[in-house]
């Protein structure tokens, strides 16, 4: 029996969250909608906003994230999303 299984966006962008978590200088995820996942026939695209700790280099944190979400969604979803997008909303002190 052949068949196809399917993933949510909601769990892709638990995942994405789980693994963003992960990198040092990520404080957490900001906002109400930190992760956005669009999915269509070109492929998925992940958006994440990130609250980050002062004296995180951005740019560091930022390809950490990008580089961790693709590996982590590829190992648990099998998923190699299009764009790891990150935006930076908040820099404060580690809480």
């Amino acid at each position: 029996m052949d068949g196809q299984a399917s993933i949510s966006a909601e769990i892709i962008g638990r995942y994405a969250a789980d693994a963003a978590r992960e990198i040092v200088g990520v404080r957490d995820l900001s906002g109400r909608h930190a992760v956005k996942v669009a999915a269509d026939d070109g492929g998925v695209r992940v958006e994440l906003h990130l609250a980050v700790e002062w004296g995180a280099s951005i740019p560091r944190v930022g390809g950490a994230v990008q580089e961790r979400v693709r590996e982590y969604l590829l190992r648990m979803a099998d998923i190699d999303p299009d764009v790891v997008a990150i935006v930076v909303d908040e820099i404060g002190p580690r809480e």
